[in-house]
């Protein structure tokens, strides 16, 4: 039976109440984000795509980011693939994803409302074909920003752009890392080539910007388990993909979070990381990943540690019809966000 009492209440406080009006005083922050005085908001399938409907600053690189904290930067690159190609396509289909954020609700946060957050395109390359010059593009590139005072995150392409973004962001002293995949990625050289994404972290290590014993790799699985010796003899902690639910979220989190301690750190996430039943748009999919439910618990687990930098790498949409995968994609950014934004307060001493 409906308790007609509070019934009348109800309609009293909400019988002429608009969408966007809100009576608790942290929705109403959120909202007053949104809508506009008279009760609009933007429509989500209008207007050009950007990462995260983040404003476009195509050109802050002219201007050495002045006004950016945070860079959402695309890198359209998967010369370094030793599978399947396509993740060239990955920014572009992040970018078409609709309605992520503005708030998340389990950290509490809306991280535009904190920091101030631009999609700044995509690395100038010079050369579509050369994988060597791409390299030193994306490590020129994100030396800008990083000597610029802004926190990057990039959208990628292959897992093999993370090498050069971190001879950017660790060139001052080594970082620890927080890497959530399928594959280590410390191979060695293979054909001649040492920039594929197969190896990134090993030459992180051997380069001297990645602290092995500060590195964490979650999700670790597949037949390729003998081609990481480099990630157990340098002091890297593995985490395999059947360990999370043995061992339960919330250990992984603890023993993350032990690894990285107080140091800066950088997030990789590679999307194979979740079973190919969750992100089957990725060159090499390992079955027996984790689920986006347990992804996403690891990451929001990890809020109050000095993040400096941050990616998304190898979506590749055209192995993906439903657009999950890019969605998938979308989510994770979006959280590596927020976990940047908090850092960015914490070090401005905010709350």
């Amino acid at each position: 039976m409906v308790n007609s009492e509070k019934l009348a209440k109800l309609r009293e406080k909400y019988g002429n109440a608009k969408g966007g009006d809100m009576f608790d005083p942290h929705f109403k922050e959120v909202a007053e984000t949104q809508f506009s005085a008279t009760g609009e908001r933007k429509w989500p399938f209008a207007g050009v795509p950007t990462f995260l409907d983040a404003p476009f600053a195509p050109d802050a690189a002219k201007t050495n980011f002045d006004g950016i904290d945070v860079a959402l930067v695309g890198v359209p690159m998967d010369l370094g693939v030793t599978n399947r190609a396509g993740a060239r396509l990955g920014p572009r289909a992040v970018r078409n994803i609709e309605r992520i954020g503005p708030y998340e609700h389990v950290l509490r946060m809306v991280p535009g409302a904190h920091c101030s957050v631009a999609d700044i395109g995509d690395v100038p390359f010079r050369s579509r074909f050369s994988l060597e010059k791409c390299h030193e593009d994306i490590e020129e590139y994100f030396t800008k920003i990083v000597d610029a005072g802004v926190i990057p995150i990039a959208i990628g392409g292959d897992h093999s752009i993370t090498y050069s973004i971190q001879r950017a962001v660790g060139k001052d002293r080594p970082v620890g890392m927080i890497h959530l995949d399928a594959h280590c990625d410390t191979s060695g050289e293979y054909e001649g080539a040492k920039f594929h994404h197969g190896g990134p972290f090993r030459q992180s290590v051997m380069d001297g910007v990645l602290d092995p014993e500060r590195t964490i790799q979650i999700g670790i699985r597949g037949g390729a388990e003998y081609l990481w010796e480099f990630s157990y003899d340098s002091g890297m902690t593995v985490i395999h993909a059947e360990e999370v639910p043995q061992m339960g979220v919330e250990a992984v989190i603890a023993k993350a979070r032990e690894v990285i301690g107080d140091g800066p750190v950088y997030l990789s996430f590679d999307v194979d990381c979740l079973d190919p039943s969750f992100a089957p748009g990725t060159g090499t999919p390992e079955i027996g990943g984790l689920t986006s439910r347990e992804a996403l618990a690891i990451l929001r687990g990890l809020k109050g540690l000095d993040f400096v930098g941050a990616d998304v790498v190898e979506v590749a949409p055209q192995y993906d019809a439903t657009t999950n995968t890019a969605h998938a994609g979308a989510q994770i950014l979006f959280e590596e966000l927020c976990l940047v934004t908090d850092a960015l307060k914490r070090r401005k001493g905010g709350a």
